[in-house]
């Protein structure tokens, strides 16, 4: 059960040609990595489900939006 999800970004190709240039040094490239890595992780958990949720605000009680199921990372 593997998923192939390719992503067209204009910030994600900007950063990808940082990391690429030769130019780039070390600290700005585990920077840029990381960075990298952020907006994948915010582009793949797009389309997460949610459910409604009533909590209180110091102000009054209001309804969010929490995720659905929980989330596992996992790095390789």
């Amino acid at each position: 059960m593997s998923k192939v999800v390719v992503l067209k970004h204009p910030l994600i190709d900007h950063k990808m040609a940082k990391i690429r240039d030769k130019s780039t040094d070390t600290k700005q490239f585990r920077e840029t990595v990381s960075e990298i890595g952020m907006l994948v992780t915010y582009e793949i958990t797009r389309d997460f489900e949610t459910v409604p949720k009533k909590i209180e605000t110091p102000i009054q009680e209001t309804t969010c939006y929490v995720l659905k199921k929980p989330v596992v990372i996992a790095a390789k």
